[in-house]
């Protein structure tokens, strides 16, 4: 009895037990179990940037001296370029007057006066007032040879020009030098108030060999 027992057994569990797979052979047998791949994780901006290394911080580099004393010099002269074409285009519209003394003005009257030259008008107005016995009248200090401003002598009693040396008396009447005729005089007469008025703009001449200018009414003011 404990034998027939034992066959059953053996037989249920010949049953039960698997049945062999051929190998190698398609499709015999159980199904082959497929190894699938991990799935690619899809990279983020933020993974991709925590993916990197952190980059090291570098400073700027300081500028040298030399190189601010040169960008100092470029804009100082780029500066005074502009401020100089600046200027010059203001004063293109700016009159070009020349300031000059007037020609006709006072000098005070004739009691101010004494006898000889005065010559404290020769800065100011380029002339000189002699006073005779009989007569006032005013010099233009012009030397007649080239134009230059003669000196008064007072030790010499004459006039001297210091470019050529041409010489004329108290009078302005020329005696050495190169001067060719004397020297001119300013028109004078005096006014309502009894004042000295000198007009330099009507000179009184005497060219060499011509007539004499100096007596014509104007030429000065009798005593």
């Amino acid at each position: 009895m404990d034998t027939q027992v034992n066959q059953d057994l053996a037989t249920e569990q010949g049953s039960s037990a698997p049945a062999p797979t051929a190998a190698g052979v398609p499709g015999a047998g159980t199904p082959a179990t497929r190894t699938t791949a991990p799935a690619k994780t899809a990279s983020t901006p933020a993974a991709r940037t925590a993916a990197k290394p952190p980059s090291s911080v570098t400073e700027a580099a300081v500028d040298p001296p030399v190189n601010k004393m040169r960008r100092r010099i470029v804009w100082a002269s780029i500066a005074g370029f502009l401020i100089t074409c600046f200027l010059m285009f203001l004063r293109f519209f700016l009159p070009r007057a020349i300031f000059e003394p007037p020609s006709i003005f006072r000098i005070g009257s004739v009691s101010d006066y004494a006898l000889g030259v005065d010559t404290k008008w020769q800065q100011l107005y380029r002339i000189w007032v002699t006073k005779t016995s009989d007569r006032l009248f005013v010099i233009y200090a012009r030397c007649t040879h080239l134009g230059c401003t003669p000196d008064w002598k007072a030790s010499e009693n004459k006039f001297k020009c210091p470019c050529h040396g041409s010489g004329y008396d108290s009078e302005g009447i020329n005696f050495e030098g190169p001067a060719p005729r004397p020297m001119d005089r300013a028109h004078v007469e005096l006014d309502a108030e009894g004042q000295i008025r000198v007009d330099v703009s009507r000179l009184f001449e005497w060219p060499k060999g011509e007539a004499n200018e100096f007596d014509e009414p104007g030429a000065f003011i009798a005593l």
